[in-house]
């Protein structure tokens, strides 16, 4: 009897011990289905973070269509190209009339008119180009020399404001195609509508994604475009502003010398 119970306590501690161990086996499996589940949620993610925002905007241009995109593109283009232009010249036209108008008048009292226009020969700028063609019409009046002074401002003025009128267009230009974009990615949804007969939401998404992503990248440009444009508006406002403040103290060194 004896004997008949400890063999019952043996099987009985074999078949519980194979429980557990049929029991910590699946455990450890399903954790380590569990974790490679997590690893590939995690490569996932990691893969759309390594995404860089260069390659996600590539990714919405193409998506959104060559022909619109692609206008809107070129309108973008053209309007940085003539912006960073005006910049340049702009930065370089700008010179410190204030040094400008004390040589002028150092060399007025030193060597007279000659001189004086030697000093805005040596110097690069619209101020200078100015003081130059008043100082050439010195020898006359201060009348004659104060009209070319006005008429050359007018021209140096013409010189500062050449091509920003594109950059306008542009802005204007690039949210407009974006919008036709739009309407032409929501009739385009329309027809397949009409084709198919039914209201199938798959049937019109990729339609209005082209037309919201035209209409998006549209409204990028003109914002861009439209930074530009305000700085070298106000960057050809300040340089006219000095200009005319350079010319009413030109125009009362030459008073002064006369006298």
């Amino acid at each position: 009897m004896k004997r008949l119970f400890s063999i019952l306590a043996i099987v009985g501690i074999m078949a519980f011990g194979t429980v557990n161990a049929s029991t910590n086996a699946n455990t450890v499996e399903a954790a380590t289905t569990a974790a490679t589940t997590t690893f590939q949620t995690a490569d996932e993610v990691a893969a759309d973070a390594e995404k860089s925002f260069t390659q996600k905007v590539k990714e919405r241009f193409i998506e959104g269509g060559p022909f619109f995109m692609g206008i809107v593109l070129l309108c973008l283009i053209l309007g940085l190209a003539i912006a960073i232009e005006r910049i340049i010249f702009l930065n370089l036209a700008t010179t410190n009339s204030k040094k400008l108008t004390q040589d002028v008048e150092d060399a007025l009292n030193s060597g007279g008119i000659e001189a004086a226009k030697e000093v805005c020969r040596n110097t690069k700028g619209p101020v200078a180009s100015i003081f130059y063609q008043g100082l050439d019409r010195a020898d006359e009046d201060i009348d004659a020399a104060e009209k070319a002074v006005v008429a050359y401002g007018g021209v140096q003025m013409g010189q500062l404001e050449k091509n920003v009128s594109w950059i306008s267009l542009f802005i204007a230009l690039a949210p407009m195609l974006g919008f036709m974009g739009t309407v032409l990615g929501m009739i385009d949804a329309f027809d397949k509508i009409e084709a198919a007969g039914d209201m199938n939401p798959s049937l019109v998404a990729g339609g209005i994604k082209v037309a919201l992503l035209t209409t998006v990248f549209g409204l990028v440009v003109a914002i861009i475009l439209q930074i530009f444009y305000n700085y070298i508006i106000s960057k050809i406002d300040s340089i006219v502003n000095d200009m005319e403040d350079s010319s009413i103290s030109l125009i009362d060194l030459l008073v002064r010398h006369k006298k």
